[in-house]
């Protein structure tokens, strides 16, 4: 099915992209097509990896950058290139049928070679600007989850997706980032989701939220993750990510501050105060 929908997506999707500028700030959403076949395999290839999801959006991207340069962006083959391309994530009856479908192309004629099929990622963004970008360091503080309900003026909004597979019918990997503008603030959530039917669920959300005036933004990374059996008595659609997730075993949490640089342009601004 998926690959029906690509061949109709290839031939009249139209491309978009949407810039938003928040104070220095510029957020860009950009949607294209699913990635071409040869391409695919070229990556596949540099990534020694047998196959890669059935729709890769490799062009689409979501991007938030300073006029100073530096900022962060999230796209699908970073996205990938943090998939683990050594061992299977997991390790069910379907696996090798599913992995010996999809080995069709010459330079992938390693049956059964062991990789994740599941595609599990734990990327969090890629950091942009060189020699100048935001410094990760690790952090106690949260973001407030309370605060974000409150009802507050969205001024720009989109969803970007990075990659979908339905893993030859056994169920769905997919990853896809969308942020919201608010008058003096951002939140963006990028979420890695994953059903093996019959076997598990799983999801990996990278949540960032940046307040103007501040001199970082917090970004929270979460696995959560349960077995089929665990949730038998759990009523939820489970093909719902938003649905299922509060009812997931939490397995970790890994919160950050990603502090602003002090650029020539900002020492400048703050000489003028003094």
């Amino acid at each position: 099915m998926l690959a029906e929908l690509s061949a109709m997506m290839s031939h009249g999707f139209k491309s978009s992209r949407q810039d938003f500028t928040f104070g220095p700030w510029k957020v860009t959403a950009a949607k294209t097509h699913i990635m071409k076949s040869k391409d695919i395999e070229r990556l596949a290839e540099e990534m020694n990896m047998p196959s890669l999801p059935e729709m890769l959006f490799g062009d689409n991207v979501l991007r938030i950058q300073h006029t100073d340069g530096y900022g962060i962006e999230f796209n699908a083959v970073d996205a990938l290139r943090r998939v683990n391309n050594m061992e299977d994530s997991v390790k069910v009856a379907c696996a090798q049928e599913w992995q010996e479908s999809r080995v069709d192309s010459e330079h992938t004629k390693e049956v059964g070679k062991r990789y994740d099929w599941t595609y599990t990622t734990d990327y969090k963004g890629t950091l942009l600007g060189g020699d100048i970008q935001m410094r990760v360091v690790e952090t106690s503080e949260r973001i407030n989850m309370e605060k974000l309900k409150a009802r507050e003026q969205i001024m720009f909004f989109d969803e970007v997706l990075l990659f979908e597979d339905e893993l030859h019918d056994h169920g769905v990997s997919m990853i896809s980032v969308k942020i919201r503008v608010m008058p003096t603030s951002f939140f963006l959530l990028m979420r890695f989701f994953l059903r093996v039917d019959g076997v598990l669920i799983r999801i990996n959300d990278t949540r960032l939220y940046y307040e103007a005036g501040k001199k970082y933004m917090l970004r929270e990374f979460s696995t959560r993750e349960s077995k089929i059996a665990e949730l038998k008595n759990v009523a939820a659609q489970y093909t719902d990510p938003n649905e299922i997730a509060p009812h997931l075993t939490l397995k970790l949490t890994e919160c950050e501050k990603l502090e602003l640089p002090v650029t020539d342009h900002q020492s400048a601004a703050n000489e003028a105060l003094l």
